[in-house]
């Protein structure tokens, strides 16, 4: 099923998104938001939204204001920026009746949605999710960890790396096996995908701008875990076990934090996780978004 693409404007943005449209809509739309870095709406999500669409949901993934095939903003990326132009985009594409689900930051903006506008998507799915940890890494030499990446970012070395690693085809699939563990999943195709993306959009410079307002010198900006007892909506959080850019306990007391959360842990999988494993990932969202959709059939409000 091939999307179609449109573009809708929200405060100092014009966003483009793919649109995956069935044949007969019989369930709710789902909202599909993609990670950072070299990533698009395409690229998380081009297997999952023709799956999503062939049993009745009306899927929409923007490209992110600086991200695939959407223009840089007109206001700096940082979190809450970003959290409101989702609350713009759905308003002004006039979504209705929604689940809502993202990738990594796509799963943090999912998240802060979820805060700013309590009760307003039916549904959630969080895929190794952005926003639940308070450093860049736990254990005992997290803030040593932590410290070192903000000063690669402060100093701009971060962004040479970034640079040099994403010209690299060789670089980029060693890297590529610890977001895809599956060697059947990390194909050719992929790769030329990825390294197309980041030699032709601006995404790694607007992520690394995210990036610099986000990571303190001894902290992350955004951390949603004391808010999350506050959301009702039911979210399903979707993990690798072999994520290493978010600890899998993380996730384990996200799920027991949240009043209505189930966790799909994905066996050897990592951190992107959807192109890693979608014939696990896929059946789970499809589940729950088919859960969701009975309960409102059978307690309409």
């Amino acid at each position: 099923m091939e999307p179609r693409r449109g573009q809708v404007d929200v405060s100092g943005a014009a966003v483009s998104f793919l649109e995956w449209r069935p044949a007969e809509e019989s369930g709710s739309v789902v909202l599909l938001l993609h990670g950072g870095g070299a990533d698009s709406a395409e690229l998380s999500w081009g297997a999952v939204g023709p799956a999503l669409a062939d049993v009745g949901h009306r899927v929409i993934a923007p490209d992110h204001p600086g991200f695939g095939r959407s223009a840089r903003a007109a206001w700096p990326l940082t979190q809450e920026n970003l959290v409101r132009y989702v609350g713009e985009f759905i308003d002004a594409a006039k979504i209705d009746d929604y689940a809502v689900g993202g990738l990594s930051l796509g799963g943090g903006i999912a998240l802060g949605h979820l805060l700013a506008q309590p009760g307003r998507a039916r549904a959630a799915m969080l895929l190794g999710c952005y926003g639940l940890m308070p450093r860049l890494a736990d254990g005992p030499r997290g803030a040593v960890v932590h410290f070192s990446s903000y000063a690669l970012l402060r100093t701009g070395l971060l962004a040479a790396l970034t640079r040099s690693y994403l010209r690299d085809r060789s670089a980029m699939e060693r890297g590529l096996r610890d977001l895809v563990r599956d060697p059947a999943a990390r194909t050719p195709a992929l790769v030329d995908a990825v390294l197309a993306e980041a030699a032709t959009g601006t995404g790694t410079a607007v992520f690394g701008e995210w990036q610099r307002d986000q990571v303190l010198w001894n902290r992350l900006r955004t951390d949603y875990t004391p808010q999350l007892p506050s959301i009702r909506t039911p979210t399903l959080l979707v993990h690798g076990d072999h994520d290493r850019g978010v600890p899998l306990l993380r996730i384990q007391t996200a799920a027991e934090l949240l009043p209505d959360a189930e966790l799909t842990t994905v066996i050897d999988a990592g951190h992107w996780v959807q192109r890693d494993r979608p014939d696990v990932v896929i059946p789970a969202m499809l589940a729950h978004l088919r859960r969701n959709d009975d309960a409102s059939t059978t307690h309409p409000e």
